[in-house]
């Protein structure tokens, strides 16, 4: 309804990112160029869903916009992710979005009530219960569709027959119109729509029934025909329809769709000539499911043949179709062409940036070749392997913390069918496909076997390869000067880049700061030179991180908010998560909790299962007093504890750490806060597994350190507090970051409460007035809040007179900073130990 400029300003840059899957665009926009076509899958799904954000938005500014998504309970799962990542862009547009679905269709597996579970935690999201249109709305519906009054006793039989139910009100009303009952036009005489007696409408039970007699009503060749085309799918069109229908003319075939389109049975497209859709999906499923399961089976199979046939050469632009017939046909058709549409069709899904679609075609077609998802095996022939790296492809275009493992094996067993097939190419090109931080050493190691040594392809390798090795120092730190050395000698700017964040990276994990920072800096003056902003983002986290713990909260700040940007224009689910859980960071460092709040409530509704964002959820409930919403939370965060808490202490790890450090962290933490001792147990089968686990790095194992030197000063345990104070003088004023959660814990506030626990009051004393310190100067109000009650703590058991005159004034100081944030668990405590002082 704009003119070709409004449109293209409205749509601005991302047009052509639309224009791949609403094609009209192109057609009113010609010149558009094609998308980029360098971007990973993941980068590629969120440039679409943020220009079609973007463009609602922008439009939203020249007028408020309503957008009506109906029968949300028949989108598939992709729609359904772009209306989560719509919604939370919500804020600051005049876009009002309503979305209507069938309660009575969803369960717990359908992917709308995982979407409707993650809508709720965001704060423009509005559940609204229909219960049916009353009697005033039945009778105006009926006046509408009749063009006369409509008399009390049909609104009343209508009303209580349908007891409001829109669907049932509105195949009743049209059947009453269809049988003559209903007539809008007073000059004939007939219909009923005068007479005020009683009315008895005759309702079906159902409305499959009531959609029955609609169709019973159509000629025997006209209900034959739209079965045919209800096999087809809910949208068909005349050439689909014409080879299928072997005995009828065209002229005879467009009388018989005509005779539909008069009973509202199907319903034309606009600006689509032949192309037609049922009018109500349950139409559709109401003559499929007539048909014997020999006879559908059979139809798929004619159907996808004849389709076949029809596409010809273009077959491959409509692959998911075939693939979807082919499939329904396979007892018949075999697994051949299912097959080969399944790959084709992931391909192009992949291309389009429907993820998930993608899988689901991949996963179909390795499950007709028999191939073994959850398998090691190679590949057992290219088409596998081509199915199987596909599938890699898919799941790196969703993959979050949870699943990173399921992206390297997909790939591992594509690359050892190369391999063994002496496609050295191919196999290469495999493992340089894009892989999840830290994974794919087996997979980079045995690539550069097949590469000469001062290659390229060996610099990208080494580079992809300092991460996955961090467990081992000095490995890493030679798979870093390879790379390095050959990007310098290519002068590529690029992998310079791409080795010093990976090593930097690796620096964050050793704990060497300084060297982390360094490196970082200079992947971040790089960036002003290549366009790399996977790694310009992964740059800023770290840099954030080591800020932090640093005690800069001013740069650890700056950084956050830079990586928000770049993770945008990567695209990727998963920095768009962890750039949420950096800016939580620093918003619950100053006691900022609703910014904080709102940040991870965004984060998990992308990444529901993300144990960092889930362990700050934790501890900002519990700092709060959310003592229900924090037990619910803490669950959440257990029950992603790989294997189970009742397999603790497991095999050794290798991936997914966070998993294990995090609650590590967090148990101990919430204990302390609440002042209750439990499930200490967990934590040392965590720490445990942590010990031994050859994937952990020192910032993993401080991690577990810490969670134990907190249960030790809880227990007063004097041999732990002694062991724990001497292992962490190593990381003394810093924040603990390794934990990866905010607000954070000053690791000299805890050598002071292990010092305090062991009776060392002059050491517990020193360490405390370094955590006062530390916390001032960087800006850490929550905990300087609670570093001057444990130091207070302290004071009062020194129980001298200027101890008790600094532990009053530690005591206000802590009072003070609570009462502003509303920590008041930590006012509580305060408020305790001035009632002693008083007594």
């Amino acid at each position: 309804d704009v003119d070709h400029e409004q449109l293209q300003s409205e749509m601005g840059a991302g047009a052509a990112d639309i224009a791949e899957v609403v094609s009209d665009v192109r057609d009113r926009l010609p010149g558009l160029g094609p998308p980029p076509q360098s971007e990973s899958p993941e980068q590629a799904r969120f440039r679409l869903f943020d220009s079609i954000t973007a463009f609602l938005k922008t439009a939203s500014q020249r007028r408020p916009l309503v957008l009506v998504l109906d029968d949300l309970h028949w989108a598939d799962q992709p729609s359904l992710l772009l209306l989560q990542f719509v919604a939370r862009e919500l804020g600051g547009g005049r876009l009002l979005i309503v979305g209507t679905y069938r309660d009575v269709e969803l369960n717990r597996q359908h992917p709308l009530a995982e979407t409707l579970g993650e809508l709720t935690r965001e704060r423009l999201f509005q559940r609204v219960l229909l219960r049916g249109l009353t009697r005033e709305d039945v009778a105006h519906f009926i006046e509408t569709t009749s063009g006369r009054s409509a008399p009390r006793g049909l609104v009343e039989a209508v009303y209580s027959q349908t007891e409001g139910n829109p669907l049932f009100v509105t195949e009743v009303v049209r059947l009453l119109v269809q049988e003559g009952e209903l007539s809008s036009d007073p000059s004939t005489g007939s219909g009923r729509t005068g007479e005020t007696d009683s009315w008895t409408v005759r309702i079906p039970e159902g409305v499959r029934e009531v959609i029955g007699r609609r169709l019973n009503r159509l000629s025997q060749r006209c209900n034959e025909t739209l079965t045919v085309a209800s096999i087809l799918g809910r949208e068909f069109t005349l050439d689909q329809l014409k080879p299928l229908s072997d005995d009828t003319s065209e002229d005879r075939l467009f009388e018989i769709l005509e005779e539909a389109l008069a009973a509202r049975v199907i319903e034309e497209l606009p600006q689509s000539v032949g192309r037609y859709q049922f009018t109500h999906a349950l139409i559709q499923e109401t003559l499929t499911a007539e048909l014997s399961l020999t006879r559908r089976v059979r139809l798929h199979a004619r159907i996808a043949e004849t389709l076949e046939e029809l596409y010809g050469s273009e077959a491959a632009a409509h692959a998911a179709e075939l693939a979807h017939h082919f499939a329904q046909a396979e007892a018949v058709t075999g697994a051949e062409k299912l097959v080969r549409y399944s790959l084709l069709a992931g391909d192009r899904a992949v291309d389009v940036r429907a993820y998930e679609e993608a899988s689901a075609h991949f996963r179909r077609g390795l499950a007709a070749k028999g191939v073994e998802l959850m398998g090691l095996e190679p590949a057992e022939d290219e088409e596998a392997a081509a199915l199987l790296s596909g599938l890699g492809n898919a799941q790196m275009g969703t993959y979050d913390r949870s699943n990173r493992t399921q992206v390297v094996d997909s790939l591992i067993r594509a690359f050892d069918y190369y391999l063994n097939a002496g496609d050295s190419e191919r196999a290469v090109t495999t493992a340089l496909s894009e892989l999840p931080i830290g994974t794919g050493r087996e997979l980079l190691e045995r690539a550069l076997t097949l590469v000469p040594p001062d290659s390229h392809d060996a610099g990208r390798l080494q580079a992809r390869l300092i991460s996955p090795l961090r467990a081992d120092y000095d490995k890493s730190k030679e798979a870093f000067h390879q790379a390095l050395s050959i990007a310098h000698q290519q002068q590529d700017r690029a992998l310079e880049m791409q080795a010093l964040v990976a090593a930097a990276c690796v620096d964050y994990h050793y704990c060497h700061n300084a060297q982390s920072l360094e490196r970082n800096l200079q992947a971040i003056d790089l960036a002003q030179l290549v366009d790399l902003p996977i790694e310009e983002t992964h740059a800023r986290y770290d840099l954030h991180h080591v800020y932090y713990a640093m005690g800069d909260l001013q740069e650890a700040t700056r950084h956050a908010e830079a990586m928000a940007a770049a993770a945008e224009r990567t695209r990727a689910r998963i920095w768009h998560g962890r750039a949420m859980d950096a800016n939580e960071i620093v918003s619950s460092a100053k006691g900022d909790w609703r910014t904080a709040r709102n940040l991870i409530d965004q984060g998990l509704a992308s990444s529901p299962r993300d144990a960092i964002l889930l362990g700050a959820k934790v501890l900002l409930e519990y700092q709060l007093g959310e003592t229900d919403a924090g037990d619910v939370s803490l669950e959440r965060l257990l029950d992603t504890v790989p294997g189970g808490l009742s397999n603790l202490p497991g095999k050794p790890l290798m991936t997914n750490l966070p998993y294990y450090t995090v609650p590590a962290v967090v148990i101990p933490l919430v204990a302390y806060i609440t002042g209750g001792a439990a499930r200490f147990d967990v934590v040392e089968g965590l720490a445990q597994s942590i010990f031994s686990s050859p994937g952990a790095a020192p910032a993993n194992f401080n991690a577990a350190r810490i969670g134990l030197a907190l249960i030790a000063v809880q227990r007063r345990d004097t041999t732990a507090a002694t062991e724990f104070h001497g292992a962490l003088q190593a990381i003394a004023g810093t924040m603990a970051p390794q934990s990866n959660i905010g607000p954070g814990l000053a690791v000299d506030r805890l050598l002071g409460l292990l010092a305090q626990t062991i009776g060392e009051m002059d050491q517990a004393t020193a360490h405390f007035e370094d955590a006062l310190a530390f916390c001032r100067k960087a800006g850490y109000r929550p905990e300087l809040a609670w570093t001057c009650c444990d130091y207070a703590d302290t004071l009062l058991q020194r129980n001298g007179k200027d101890e008790r005159a600094k532990a009053v004034s530690m005591l206000d100081e802590s009072l003070a900073i609570s009462s502003d944030l509303g920590m008041r668990p930590l006012m509580e405590r305060v408020l305790s130990r001035r009632e002693i002082l008083k007594a």
